[in-house]
């Protein structure tokens, strides 16, 4: 018997639609954040959650909990700074010849390609 042509044995009763499985009718299938973030403001008196952010941050640091600041600094860091950052760059004409001029010869050097 060949190994490599036996073919697994499906087995009845495993996996597939059952009757009542899934979300019913009509239920919403997703919470979004918008949704999260609007019921925080109005359980909040209608205080924004980045003021809540910033006044919890401010407490961690004044009451000296390192780790929580830690906590907040990571939060900040990789989930806002991230989208403050640009980089703008501003070459003269001659560094643009020159990084052309290097590019071209790293390419020719690769693919062997020797000046004429």
């Amino acid at each position: 018997m060949n190994m490599n042509s036996i073919e697994p044995v499906k087995k009845k009763g495993k996996g597939g639609a059952r009757p009542g499985a899934g979300r019913k009718p009509g239920v919403k299938s997703l919470v979004t954040i918008e949704s999260l973030l609007t019921s925080l403001e109005n359980k909040s008196n209608g205080k924004p959650y980045e003021e809540m952010l910033i006044e919890d941050f401010f407490k961690a640091r004044m009451g000296g909990d390192s780790q929580l600041i830690i906590k907040y600094h990571n939060l900040i860091l990789n989930k806002v700074l991230h989208t403050l950052n640009r980089v703008e760059v501003n070459d003269s004409q001659d560094v643009i010849d020159a990084k052309q001029k290097a590019f071209s010869d790293a390419l020719a050097k690769l693919i062997g390609k020797k000046d004429e």
